[in-house]
């Protein structure tokens, strides 16, 4: 297999521009491509994101990480758009997932149409992946690291204080830098929460393959929501669980990336294979 190359486009979003790496060690003919999301304050160039793409490409696919429009941060990983994110919803998300998919398959991204498309989602988006896939059948296969498994993340008090304020302020650990968020995502919940926004009734309806991964000691998102989650998934379509004991929320990865650990060789090599085996 050649070496990967890197290519970098962008589409217009719902909040701005949707960042996009294209990572393909083979541009002059069609094969499968795997959309990889990130989660709630990451981004595509965030720790294990570029050496999981890395690593796809040298798979042979065709690996498009992007940064949704919403997450606020730029093509260095960077938060320089603060009021992006303050505006993001769970509804934004997926309407650039849609707008990703469609460029893909209109050989918009550097690429031919893919033979086939596989979604990777970290934490949100892990959950926005699911609700994605179900909903659009040409994703041929899914996996969700440490997915979230409903939209309700706050508690009744803090939410209350949310809407009174206007804003919640949401501090970047690594950087201490503060950015806002407005009702913009509560507003999104109290109307879609039921509905299209329902991540447990789109996994009890999810027929594409999937490989459910996440750690037991995961300090963010609950192991129980990943139990949660697999005891809805219909059986007998080519999925699989993978509890990786002692693993927390990124598997041991941290940003800047500083090397692979036995839980996110795991989680990368294992999600690897299963998309080896789904896409064709």
């Amino acid at each position: 297999m050649a070496t990967p190359t890197l290519s970098k486009t962008s589409l217009p979003g719902v909040l701005g521009e949707i960042m996009i790496d294209v990572r393909a060690s083979d541009r002059k003919s069609p094969g499968p491509a795997v959309i990889v999301l990130h989660g709630f304050k990451g981004f595509k160039d965030w720790g294990m994101f570029p050496p999981f793409a890395e690593r796809l490409a040298r798979a042979g696919f065709a690996a498009v990480s992007l940064n949704v429009s919403g997450s606020g941060a730029d093509d260095r990983g960077e938060f320089t758009f603060p009021e992006r994110f303050g505006h993001n919803t769970f509804s934004a998300e997926l309407a650039d997932l849609d707008r990703v998919l469609d460029a893909l398959d209109q050989g918009a991204l550097d690429i031919h149409r893919p033979t086939s498309v596989g979604l990777v989602g970290h934490s949100r988006g892990g959950g926005m992946a699911i609700l994605f896939a179900e909903r659009r059948p040409r994703i041929g296969a899914l996996a969700t690291w440490a997915a979230i498994s409903h939209v309700r993340r706050w508690r009744p008090e803090p939410m209350a204080a949310w809407r009174r304020d206007g804003r919640i302020d949401i501090t970047n650990a690594r950087t201490g830098q503060v950015l806002p968020m407005y009702p913009d995502t509560l507003d999104d919940i109290d109307a879609h929460a039921g509905s299209t926004l329902d991540i447990g009734a789109a996994a009890g309806r999810l027929r594409t393959p999937w490989l459910l991964v996440h750690g037991s000691a995961d300090e963010a998102v609950p192991v129980a929501e990943a139990l949660d989650l697999d005891r809805v998934r219909p059986a007998g379509v080519g999925s699989e669980k993978l509890i990786i004991e002692g693993a927390g929320h990124t598997f041991g990865a941290v940003h800047p990336f500083a090397g692979m650990t036995p839980a996110l060789e795991a989680t990368v090599g294992g999600t690897v294979r299963f998309m080896g085996r789904h896409l064709g």
